[in-house]
Order: structure tokens, then sequence, then C-alpha cells
């Protein structure tokens, strides 16, 4: 029943952002991590010649990406014979666990509040956490980059893209979208060791997030409307910005949080001692301020807000749910 899916969707949402993802209780993404370190202990063990190594990555998203969506649909089959209440409160936990609101709110906020006691340490400590870049040495402007940057591009896939895979194919898509965005975190890295294992899990993950990517970009112009900040700013940037980013998705939440705070997110980046430089995101107008990490969490907070309500109208206009 259509009902019945939006009910779904908004309790998953829901319990992510009250609870998040407590340790005492298992998460499926550990259970993929494990899976991901034994295929490629057993691929390693049998390929080295980097042409032979490119073919095998194609094996990351076959197996565990499959392997993802088999295993959530026949447990949800499953327990659809032993009681409907049952699967249902189940298929709510698993998308809930692809889902990380609550995680990613915390995570800003907490360096938000190390800066607001003047900790620098501590709020170096706290974003080198979230980030792959150094932040031993970073001031308070360059701590608020790392973080507005971490939490916009991170809708996307911590929120958005979840979302956007349970609305078509419930918790099986859901898991198997969590299962790509794992790969990606754990193999999908450009350099010597996992440019050819890793390079069909990378392209897998840009190409889940396309679309999302998009959508959240729109969706964060509309929240800016409804914020009053500069949501005709934030079109142009993502506009102007987007397509400036070495990712083909993560710039266009960046640009739309850039344009709409009027700063400019990107720049010089040290990654194990390594300078990297950024394409920026926006025009500098300002320096930032720890204020912008919470606009920056009121602008995730609205724009899933919006894209659950999307997802209501999307589910009522077709008249039932997507998935069966």
């Amino acid at each position: 029943m259509m009902g019945w899916a939006i009910f779904i969707l908004w309790a998953a949402y829901l319990l992510d952002l009250i609870i998040g993802d407590p340790r005492w209780l298992p998460h499926p993404v550990i259970g993929m991590g494990n899976g991901i370190k034994r295929l490629e202990k057993i691929i390693r063990k049998y390929v080295s010649r980097p042409a032979k190594l490119k073919q095998a990555g194609i094996l990351f998203p076959v197996l565990i990406v499959g392997g993802a969506y088999l295993i959530t649909w026949a447990v949800l089959r499953g327990l659809y014979l032993i009681h409907p209440w049952l699967a249902t409160g189940v298929e709510i936990f698993l998308i809930a666990t692809t889902i990380a609101t609550k995680g990613l709110k915390d995570a800003g906020m907490e360096v938000y509040s190390h800066l607001n006691r003047g900790d620098l340490p501590a709020a170096r400590l706290s974003l080198g956490m979230i980030v792959g870049r150094d932040t031993a040495h970073l001031d308070e402007p360059e701590i608020v980059r790392g973080t507005v940057e971490t939490v916009a591009e991170n809708i996307v896939d911590a929120i958005v893209s979840p979302l956007f895979f349970a609305l078509i194919g419930g918790a099986p898509l859901a898991m198997a979208y969590r299962a790509v965005n794992t790969l990606d975190s754990m193999v999908g890295y450009k350099n010597d060791k996992y440019i050819n294992l890793g390079w069909a899990s990378a392209r897998l993950d840009d190409i889940a997030n396309f679309i999302p990517a998009r959508i959240t970009a729109l969706l964060l112009v509309v929240s800016s409307w409804i914020m009053r900040l500069d949501y005709k700013k934030s079109y142009r940037t993502i506009r102007h910005d987007a397509r400036l980013h070495p990712s083909p998705n993560s710039g266009f939440p960046e640009s739309a949080v850039a344009g709409a705070l009027g700063i400019r997110l990107g720049g010089e980046n040290v990654y194990h001692g390594v300078v990297s430089f950024r394409a920026y995101m926006g025009e500098f107008s300002r320096p930032m301020t720890k204020g912008d990490i919470q606009s920056t969490v009121r602008l995730m907070l609205m724009a899933s807000l919006l894209f659950l309500m999307v997802c209501t109208l999307a589910l009522w206009m077709m008249g039932g749910t997507l998935w069966s």
C-alpha cells in the first residue's frame, strides 16, 4: 500500500534522526566491510598483474553489492512469511542503517562546540575523525571550511542517495547502495594500491550518486530560500562552480552551500604532508566563522525533510508503493 511505503520511509528517517547508529546495535556496514576485506585478500592472493587486477575489480560490485541486495531481499521475504509486522520493523531498521542524518549532524556540531569554547586542538581532532586531510595545524577558518565541506558533500551519500534508492526499491536497494558507498570508501582510491582493483567500485559510486547529487543541489537551493539565505547565489554558484570539483558529484552540494552562505570553499588541503589544491566553490566575500557550521547543518536538515516530502509526493502520484 502507498501509505505503508510512506510510513516505512518516514519511520526509517526518524529512527536514524533519533538514535543514529548506537554502537551496541549490529550494523550491516561492518559485515560489508569484513566481506570486502576477505574478497580483497582472496583476489590479491591469486592476481597481481595490473590488467588482471582491473578485471578482478569487477568482482567487488558483483559480489558485495549484489550480495547485499539478495541477502536483504531474502531476509525480508522470509520475515514476511512469519509476520508482516516483523518484516516491516526490520525493513525500517535496515533502511535507517543506510541513513546517517544524526551522525552527520553530530559530527558537524561537535566541531562547532569545540570552536565555540575556543578549544582549537579538540576541534582539529574532531575534524580529523571525519576528513582525510591533515588537521593538526589548521586555524579556525580552515577548520570551519573542512567541516562545512564534509557536511555539505555527505548530504548526498549519507541522506539523499539512500532515501532515493529506498524509494525505488525499498531496503534491498538501499542496502545495495550502502554497499556501493562502503566499497568506494574502502577500495575506491586513485592511489598505487587501488587504482586498478578499485576502479569499478569508484565508477559505480559516481554513477549511483549522479542523480541524487543533482537533486540535493536543487533541494539546497529551495532550503536556502526557505531559510532566507541567498538562494539566487546558491543556484548561480552551482551552475558556475559545481563541475570544477574533481568529483563528478561532490561539487553540487558544496557549491550550493557556498553560494547560499556567501562563502568560498575549496583551496589548499594537505594529505599526509602533500599539498593538494581543490578548485574554489563560491566567491570570497568574508572569512568563514563557526556559525557557518550551524547554518550548513540546518541546510542539511531542511534539505533532507524536503526530500522526504518529495518521496511522499512521488509515492502518492504513483498510487502505490514503488517496490513489492
